[in-house]
Formats: structure tokens, sequence, C-alpha cells
């Protein structure tokens, strides 16, 4: 039998408790608006803004002793390529170099604060060490949420409504990916709304994907060249940046990634190792860095 929620016409959750209040939908002014009501300028973020956004970049290249983490290699190339390539989309570049756990913070909550209402969008990157859910600052490990979650639309109010990106550019734990043989790859509004969701308009693009199975995947950097990731998401935005759709240029970021690199060590059981970037998206929109 189907349950009270459904067949009442309420609206309740996923959740043991049932405290939640089962009530009726709200319609907001009355009336419901499916995605094909809603015309196509509408569909689009706005980026009529005096700024393209401010970019936020966190280059964490030595740690300390304690964390048992190596010396990052190869990250200032991966930097210096981003500072050009955001930069060249109209973005407000800023480099913070070796930060602990708590100056990320700090220097995210000050970010924050600031107004944003000249600012079409605001982008983040880190380049670090990390594992499952974790970022190193160079005194130790972070939770990725707790430094993304400070411009959540409850607290950074001139953020509301626009893209917020977060470029994660560390380790998600220590699996190999093997890569497998293949024989062929093809190649290739209307009413404003009173509330959005407060999680609404972020895009998580990290370097390599998680492991339900098992801890995360290596993500893979080149002392020479920078990070797969990296040197693949300059190339792509360097190229498309003020042409496509940015789920469109981060698909391309994912191909370059998977077919065109593949580890070459002198360690055979690092050796011939391949890498998939991982994109989680909450944008409500379709993202075009022109105007």
């Amino acid at each position: 039998m189907a349950d009270k929620g459904t067949m009442s016409g309420g609206d309740t959750v996923d959740a043991k408790s049932s405290t939640v209040y089962e009530g009726s939908q709200k319609q907001l002014a009355g009336n419901t608006h499916t995605v094909d009501a809603v015309p196509d300028q509408y569909m689009k973020y706005n980026m009529n803004y005096e700024h393209t956004g401010m970019c936020v970049i966190f280059n964490n290249k030595n740690f300390h002793p304690k964390t048992g983490m190596d010396k990052r290699n190869g990250t200032d190339v991966d930097a210096g390529n981003l500072v050009k390539t955001f930069q060249k989309l109209g973005f407000q570049v800023v480099v913070h170099n070796d930060q602990t756990c708590n100056e990320m913070v700090e220097k995210l909550k000050n970010a924050a604060k600031r107004d944003h209402s000249q600012m079409a969008s605001f982008v983040c990157i880190f380049l670090s060490h990390g594992d499952d859910g974790l970022l190193y600052g160079t005194d130790g490990a972070q939770e990725i949420k707790e430094l993304t979650s400070i411009f959540k639309g409850d607290q950074c109010r001139t953020l509301v409504g626009k893209p917020k990106l977060f470029f994660i550019q560390a380790c998600r734990g220590n699996e190999f990916d093997a890569g497998v043989e293949t024989d062929s790859i093809a190649e290739e509004k209307s009413t404003p709304l009173k509330k959005i969701p407060i999680e609404a308009d972020f895009l998580y693009a990290y370097s390599t994907a998680p492991d339900a199975a098992r801890s995360g995947y290596y993500s893979w950097r080149n002392t020479g060249n920078g990070s797969w990731f990296i040197q693949s998401l300059c190339h792509v935005l360097d190229r498309y940046g003020k042409e496509l759709e940015i789920m469109q240029m981060l698909t391309r970021v994912n191909h370059k990634v998977a077919l065109e690199f593949e580890s070459c060590t002198t360690s055979l059981a690092c050796n011939e190792k391949k890498q998939i970037p991982c994109i989680i998206s909450m944008l409500t929109k379709e993202l075009y860095f022109c105007h």
C-alpha cells in the first residue's frame, strides 16, 4: 500500500524520523513551472556584471614533516597556468601559497564577506594533497565541505543565485586506476523565486574519481608540466572558454585526461596508470563565460 504522503499528495523526506511535516506542495505565485515553460534566456546565468568574478587559488607545495606529505613539485606550474587562464576569462585572481588549514578557512571567510554584487561568479581552486573528503593544508587535513560551505547561500548573500565553482587538484585516496584495454573509442523566467536551496549553484570538479567500494584514487602530477587535470583544464578553457558551456568544457577535460595521459614511472607498481576527473554539479542554469 502506498504511504500516507503518496496517497495524500503531500511532501515528505526519506529520513528515519517522521517528524517532518507532510504538507501539500507549496506553489510559488500560484503556479508550477516546468523546464519546458522557461524561456531560454532564463536558463543561462547572467554574466552581464562589471566583473566576471573572483578566483582564489590555494597553492600548497611544502608541508610540515608531521603530516608525512611530500613536497608537491610541479604545482607552481599549475598555479601559473591557472592565473593566466582565469585572467584571460576576466577573473580577478588571487594566489595564496603554502597555507595552513586555519589560514585557508580564514581567507575563504574573508572572500565570502566581500561584496560580490558586481561579480557574475566565484571560483576557488585547491592545489594540494588530499584524501577521501579531505584536503591538506601545510599543517594537516581539513574537510573539503568545511571549506566550500562558507559560500552557501545563507552565508554569502551577494553570491546567491550565482555560480560558485570549486576545482580540486588532490588525491581522493590511495587506489590506482589501471585502466582497461579497448578495441576502439569513437572520436569524436518568468516569475522570480523567493527561495532557492542554499546548496544550489555549486559545481565541484575533482581531479580524480571516488571509489565507493574502497578509498578514492590517486591524482597524477608531472613535476615538470604540472598535474594532468590542471594541464587539461587550462588547455580547454584557453581554447573554448568563451565559446562552450561549462559542462561541455569539463566533459572535454575528462576526455583529455582519460585518453591522453598515462603514468610513466620507474616503479612497476605505479607505471601505466590512468585517471578520470569527476564533476559534481548543482548548477541550475547553463554557464557561459561571456555576456
